[in-house]
Formats: C-alpha cells, sequence, structure tokens
C-alpha cells in the first residue's frame, strides 16, 4: 500500500484477509472504493442540480438535448440511447419535464410510430443556466487530483466500462464455476 491513510475500505479488506485468508479479496478495493465514491459523488452533483430546481434525472435529459445541437431534438428512442436509461424511464421522465414545460413532444414528421423531444425556449434557458454550476462542481470534486491522476483515471474507468461491455453478460447468465456454485 502506499503512503496514503488507509480508508474505510482497507479496513474492510483488513477484516476479509483476516476472517478469510483463502480467499483473494483484492477486488473489492476497487469495488467498494467505486461503490463509496459514487454515492459521494451523486450527493454532491445532486446539489447543485437541487439549486435548480432539477434532479439527475432531468438534467440528463436536458443536457442530452442541449449537447445534441441545434434544434435540440431527439426522438425519445434517439434520446434513449444518448442518455443510457431504459424506455420507461425516459417516458417518465419526459412526462415530468413536460409537464413543467422544459420539453415538448410532437410526432416524427418521417416515422409515425416515433417520437420527437425538443427542448422548449425555457428549457433551454435552465439547462444553459445549469451547466457552468454543473461543470464547476466537477471540476471542484476532482480539485483532489493532478491533472495527470485525473486523465489516468479517466483511461482506467474507460477500460475497465469497455471490459465490462464486452463481456456483454447478464446477470443470469453470468455462473460461478461448477466448483463454486452452492
Amino acid at each position: 500500500m502506499n503512503e496514503q491513510a488507509k480508508d474505510g475500505v482497507d479496513l474492510i479488506i483488513d477484516q476479509w484477509n483476516r476472517e478469510r485468508p483463502d480467499l483473494d479479496v483484492s477486488p473489492m478495493l476497487i469495488f467498494g472504493r467505486l461503490a463509496r465514491a459514487n454515492r459521494l459523488m451523486e450527493q454532491r452533483l445532486d446539489a447543485i442540480y437541487s439549486l435548480h430546481d432539477l434532479d439527475s434525472g432531468s438534467f440528463d435529459v436536458l443536457a442530452t438535448l442541449l449537447r445534441s445541437g441545434h434544434p435540440h431534438r431527439l426522438t425519445a428512442g434517439q434520446l434513449q440511447r444518448t442518455a443510457m436509461i431504459t424506455s420507461s424511464a425516459v417516458a417518465q421522465r419526459l412526462n415530468r419535464l413536460e409537464g413543467r414545460g422544459l420539453v415538448a413532444r410532437t410526432p416524427n414528421q418521417s416515422d409515425a410510430r416515433a417520437t420527437d423531444v425538443t427542448l422548449t425556449p425555457k428549457g433551454f434557458a435552465l439547462i444553459t443556466a445549469t451547466l457552468p454550476d454543473h461543470v464547476a462542481n466537477e471540476h471542484r470534486l476532482l480539485g483532489g487530483l493532478t491533472a495527470e491522476q485525473s486523465a489516468q483515471l479517466a483511461d482506467l474507468l474507460r477500460s475497465l466500462t469497455q471490459s465490462f461491455e464486452a463481456n456483454g453478460e447478464t446477470a443470469a447468465q453470468q455462473q460461478l464455476p461448477a466448483a463454486r456454485q452452492p
């Protein structure tokens, strides 16, 4: 271990090593820290969203529409794929956002089965006002890392995510080796 002070995950690993020295629990160092970092990150990001009367899902939809470029319109299906969420989650978010006048849904001109989702002027104003605070918050949250560490972490997380995606197993398909199944 390096010179940094031990954290809660190190203590958990020490306990597992004491109780089950036969198991290599080293992956818990990564998954435990990712889980803790994610929980803390979400709390701090949510604090900025709430200042703008948004939640993370609403921010995600509005930001996805904004970054899609003029005319800030996507089909619901494109929005689902781009925002990486389920169709039911998209529908729920769009219902809330449309009710607040932040997005408008209209029939797609070229595909009768599709619905277009467009940022309204009110939605555009809200997301463009929120975005600088969000980005400044992300910079602040990463302030404990050097630029080189941030770049390295981004690369490592990309590699980890790509390995998960390449594996492509669903939870039902994942199997323990036969010798270890209960």
